[in-house]
């Protein structure tokens, strides 16, 4: 066992540990086991944020993205803080309402404001089958930096196998309270492993960054500037825009949110969130000089570039430590996301069908959803996982189309009813799927148009048409929603 791999194993063991002695002398209720009895301050709210923004997609797919395409890739950058700003004003409505009606997901949340409980299961079934690839991903990341880093001692499967086991036992033992603290041990070693890469390799191979740029320039010109189709300047605003309004709409961020004491805590994270991001822009440097170091990684492939790069340039016991890091950016997540499912599924789905169920067992249900999930994000992986990147491309349009109608609800007087947010959203989702598997754009609907607006990201159209059905179906059914309201009041 060479030192790689001893030091990653010393770092799973200190993550499940620390994850399992958080649960210790906790009556995980529900509400303790998914929210964590909505007593988290503004450090572990912002390492719980922080680690659904981190994840190994961020790690490996950041660097592999300047690798393979270039200055595109800053819209990631660009979002991620917008989507801080919106959630100062976002949030504290969200919180306060969640607290005062007991909530714990982003399902309860629509079943509460719209009072409907088929709504709320609808969006349910639309936060898991979005968030299934994501844990695909970061099972799919966990296992090539694993295997990349123990130098092949072990294999992309046996590493899969082992994440997803200890994630499934500290979630199912300590919920969020597992995350938060696992997410300590992730975000300290991430700055400095991070940073040090960042700015240590481009000065080991081209004596500073202004060199790395100008070889960089002189090669492949094209990586720093944005292309005039395709990955334009159109296509990176309204990509910031589409994924920053939808930011919040995955659950389990969501479910994140609701976990804090109070809504002072998303004002300060606020200030914070966004200088956390500046850490991409040191993921950037090591994609930049990876470029010439590391020639010959094609398509997916780009996805190595950091490891590659850093295989070739530290000793075994420094790969153990990145490797290490870069299994905690998978575990993190994938717990926040296991856990969300699993209150997804029995809080809003299961409960509704089976009226007669108790707090206890709803919970038990939430918690033996968490390994089911597990082993079916894992079956994916083993079984044609490259085929769910245009699933993974989806999952985050697909989540954007709860924005409107969360959106429409915070206002004092909502025009929009149960009705229209719930074939709203059913459009807007089977417009995504539409798009998605039949490869339509802008540009291939209307081909007529400037080379501007073709650029667009087609997740607009699919939000126009959840805006419009929304809007009119509304209209459409006033009358009954009134009537309905009659009769329950007469009733009462």
């Amino acid at each position: 066992m060479n030192s790689a791999l001893l030091i990653m194993f010393a770092f799973l063991m200190a993550a499940i540990f620390l994850a399992i002695r958080s649960g210790w002398g906790k009556k995980m209720n529900l509400e303790q086991w998914a929210v964590g009895g909505r007593g988290f301050g503004i450090v572990f709210i912002f390492l719980l944020l922080a680690g659904e923004f981190f994840t190994t997609f961020t790690f490996l797919g950041g660097s592999g993205m300047i690798y393979q395409v270039g200055s595109p890739a800053y819209y990631v950058l660009a979002y991620m803080t917008l989507a801080y700003v919106f959630s100062y004003y976002l949030l504290p409505p969200i919180w306060r309402y969640a607290k005062e009606h007991k909530l714990i997901s982003i399902s309860d949340f629509f079943r509460s404001k719209y009072e409907s409980a088929p709504l709320g299961m609808l969006v349910s079934v639309v936060g898991m089958v979005a968030s299934v690839p994501v844990v695909v991903l970061q099972l799919k990341g966990l296992g090539i930096i694993v295997s990349e880093t123990s130098y092949g001692m072990i294999s992309p499967t046996l590493a899969m196998w082992i994440g997803t086991i200890a994630v499934t036992i500290y979630v199912m033992i300590s919920g969020i309270h597992g995350a938060a603290w696992t997410a300590i041990i992730k975000d300290i070693t991430i700055v400095m492993i991070v940073v040090f890469l960042g700015l240590y390799l481009p000065y080991h191979y081209y004596g500073g960054i202004k060199p790395m740029f100008e070889a960089v320039q002189a090669a492949k010109p094209a990586h720093l500037t944005l292309p005039d189709k395709g990955q334009s300047l159109s296509w990176v605003i309204s990509t910031v825009l589409l994924t920053a309004v939808g930011f919040y709409m995955q659950p389990g961020l969501f479910a994140a949110a609701l976990s804090a004491k109070s809504e002072k805590v998303f004002r300060r994270n606020t200030i914070i969130m966004p200088l956390y991001t500046l850490l991409l822009v040191f993921v950037f440097l090591v994609g930049y000089t990876a470029i010439l170091q590391v020639p010959g990684l094609k398509g997916a492939e780009g996805d190595l570039a950091l490891l590659r790069l850093s295989i070739q340039t530290f000793d075994p016991w420094f790969i153990g430590v990145i490797g290490g890091v870069g299994l905690l950016t998978a575990l993190v997540p994938t717990s926040i996301i296991l856990l969300t499912i699993g209150t997804l599924f029995a809080k809003n789905v299961y409960q509704p069908l089976a009226k007669s169920s108790s707090e206890a067992h709803v919970a038990k249900v939430a918690k033996l959803t968490v390994p089911v999930v597990g082993l079916i994000s894992l079956y994916f992986v083993l079984n044609g996982g490259n085929a769910l990147y245009a699933l993974l491309l989806m999952s985050f349009s697909l989540i954007t189309q709860l924005f409107p109608a969360l959106l429409w609800s915070l206002l004092p007087n909502n025009p929009v009813n149960k009705y229209g947010a719930s074939w709203g959203i059913l459009f807007g989702v089977a417009t995504v799927a539409y798009l998605t598997i039949s490869k339509t754009t802008i540009g291939t609907l209307f081909p007529g148009l400037p080379q501007v607006v073709k650029d667009l990201n087609t997740g607009f159209i699919a939000l126009f048409v959840n805006l419009l059905i929304t809007l009119l179906i509304s209209v459409l059914t006033r009358k009954s929603v009134v009537k309905e309201e009659t009769v329950s009041s007469a009733n009462y």
